[in-house]
C-alpha cells in the first residue's frame, strides 16, 4: 500500500487546481464512491461546446485528489467526447490493464499502481464522473 502513495501522488493532491466552486455554473454534479465515501462536486460552464470554466470540491483520498488534480489541470478547453474518452481510458487502465490514457490525460499514469487496489477505483474515477454528470445536467435543464 505504501507504493500507492508516492511523493508524486501526494504532490498532485496538495496542488489541485480549480478548487473554488463556480458562483453561477451552467452545470453541476456531485458523485460519491460508496466503498470509501469519497465525494467530488464539479461545476462547469461551456462555451461553444467546450469547458470554459471549472470548479471542483474534492473530499477524497490522496488517489482521488491526485486524479482530480491531473484532470483539473487540463480540463479547460475540452469537449464532452474528450472527457468521456479520458474516463474510459482511465477505467481500462485501472480495471483491465489497459494503456495509460492518451494526452491530455497522460498524467494519470501516476495512478497505475492503483490498478491492484479495486477499492480505490471509484475514488479515482470520481472527478471524471462528476464532470460528465455536470455536462449531462446542462442537457437535461
Amino acid at each position: 500500500m505504501i507504493k500507492l502513495y508516492s511523493a508524486r501522488i501526494l504532490a498532485l493532491a496538495a496542488d489541485m487546481p480549480h478548487t473554488t466552486r463556480l458562483p453561477a455554473p451552467m452545470g453541476s454534479a456531485t458523485k460519491r464512491a460508496p466503498l470509501c465515501g469519497s465525494t467530488v462536486t464539479v461545476d462547469i460552464a461551456l462555451t461553444d461546446g467546450r469547458i470554459s470554466a471549472y470548479g471542483q470540491d474534492v473530499k477524497a483520498c490522496a488517489l482521488g485528489q491526485a486524479a482530480a488534480a491531473v484532470i483539473g489541470a487540463v480540463i479547460i478547453g475540452l469537449d464532452a467526447a474528450t472527457v468521456q474518452k479520458g474516463r474510459d481510458e482511465l477505467a481500462a487502465m485501472l480495471k483491465s490493464g489497459g494503456p495509460v490514457p492518451a494526452a491530455p490525460f497522460d498524467g494519470l499514469e501516476v495512478l497505475q499502481p492503483a490498478a491492484d487496489y479495486k477499492n480505490r477505483h471509484g475514488s479515482i474515477l470520481l472527478a471524471f464522473d462528476a464532470t460528465l454528470d455536470a455536462i449531462k445536467s446542462m442537457n437535461n435543464a
